[in-house]
């Protein structure tokens, strides 16, 4: 794993936005009000001659009775323990604040380096006024202006020192990236917490605490994963705040991100319809799916509960057939510990390559077996079939009318190659190509 570069420091001195300048995109996001980046969030940085993954910390927030600022400030600490090489964000507007002396006390009692930064230094003015810092006892400092970039570079080229020489990774050393998805409030960051075995998230039971999308690397059965724990995805008429709407934003690019999802529902709820919308962003990017009912512990049950409620859902769930279905609590850790081994072969399925001679085999018996539609007075034939890429799988297929191919035919081809191969949990994606012969 690649060497780890904390920011820290008190609320709204900038830390997102210099994040979001190191990494070169907008990941974090961003407001001018304190506490907003209210997790860590972890992004790994590829764009240097040295690779790490870059945390942006929520704020120090002094001792406060408030449950979530006492967990944000937690988070940061925790945050310092995994740290290679931590950033102290200072504002060079503001100057000098209690709760700047309460972070550099901590971080003295921290054996690994500490690079003091000085932030929304945008002209002389602020120069002269960051002589105030060198009362905290610094012997050295870096000013930056993280939002226009004047001394960013110099910063990574002081980071860069640090930063301990990376083997460079084999190219089928690939890890796998789980995006948690699912409503508000149905305990996305709980589970993740229970999948990765320590508090990673911040969870906290009013609905939307998770607004970032935050990484996680891990491993499991010495396989390399990532987990992406988003913010809940809500209807369009119901997100008011900018922040919210970034939010959506953010967890539907984190998708984009993944190759499988974890769709997190509540069995108290039932199915409702925004699960399947949800679900559906995730099958539309051709993510594969784990379907994970939590809260499974609180519903009334009887010997047919089970039953019906996965046949609720595998109605519901057409769209994602055979997808495996995991029914815990992660409140308490029920089941919760199954989960990995079906993404173990979800992603083992996602990534499989079938030979072309196997193809053409099931095209020919699905041939003989369905005999393909009449269209414009002459009957398709399907002439050869060879897959085209994984993540998901992708085959393209010949025919002498590719316009002609009905829906409800490519969804028989689709099954057939199911039925042959499995491919639990991924969608597969068909392309056809006129030919001749």
């Amino acid at each position: 794993m690649s060497a780890i570069v904390a920011i820290v420091g008190r609320p709204n001195v900038g830390k997102s936005t210099l994040f979001n300048r190191i990494l070169g995109r907008r990941q974090a996001i961003v407001e001018d009000f304190p506490g907003v980046t209210r997790d860590r969030n972890y992004a790994e940085v590829t764009r240097f001659d040295k690779p790490f993954t870059l945390v942006d910390t929520g704020g120090f927030e002094p001792v406060s009775d408030d449950r979530l600022l006492t967990q944000m400030r937690e988070q940061s600490q925790l945050a310092i323990e995994e740290a290679d090489i931590i950033l102290f964000l200072l504002d060079g507007r503001e100057g000098l604040t209690p709760a700047d002396r309460e972070v550099a006390t901590m971080l003295r009692q921290v054996d690994k380096p500490v690079l003091f930064v000085i932030n929304k230094v945008d002209g002389p003015t602020q120069e002269a006024a960051a002589g105030d810092f060198y009362a905290l006892g610094i012997d050295e400092f870096c000013t930056v202006s993280a939002e226009h970039g004047p001394g960013v570079s110099d910063l990574m080229e002081r980071v860069l020192d640090l930063l301990p020489a990376t083997p460079s990774r084999r190219e089928d050393d690939e890890e796998t990236r789980l995006a948690i998805i699912g409503r508000p409030n149905v305990g996305k960051s709980s589970l993740a917490n229970r999948l990765l075995g320590f508090e990673r998230m911040v969870a906290n039971p009013v609905a939307g605490t998770t607004r970032d999308s935050v990484d996680t690397p891990f491993a499991y059965n010495r396989k390399r994963y990532v987990l992406i724990d988003t913010a809940g995805i809500r209807r369009k008429g119901r997100v008011s705040q900018k922040l919210e709407k970034f939010s959506v934003v953010q967890a539907l690019k984190a998708l984009d991100r993944a190759d499988i999802a974890l769709m997190v529902l509540d069995a108290r709820e039932g199915i409702t319809e925004q699960d399947l919308t949800i679900a559906g962003y995730a099958a539309e990017r051709g993510r594969a799916v784990v379907l994970v009912v939590n809260k499974w512990d609180l519903v009334p049950k009887d010997h047919t509960t089970l039953g019906q409620y996965v046949k609720n859902l595998r109605d519901a769930f057409k769209f994602l057939p055979d997808v495996p279905i995991h029914f815990v609590s992660a409140m308490t850790g029920l089941r919760v510990s199954k989960i990995m081994a079906d993404v173990e072969k979800v992603g083992e399925e996602y990534r499989r390559t079938i030979k072309t001679a196997a193809l053409n085999k099931v095209l020919e018996e699905a041939q003989k077996t369905h005999q393909p539609p009449v269209y414009q007075g002459k009957r398709l034939k399907f002439f050869y079939m060879t897959q085209t890429g994984t993540r998901p799988p992708s085959f393209i297929i010949f025919v002498n009318k590719a316009e002609g191919v009905h829906f409800s035919y490519r969804r028989y081809l689709t099954n057939c190659l199911r039925q042959a191969f499995g491919f639990s949990g991924c969608p597969i994606r068909l392309h056809f190509e006129d030919r001749e012969r």
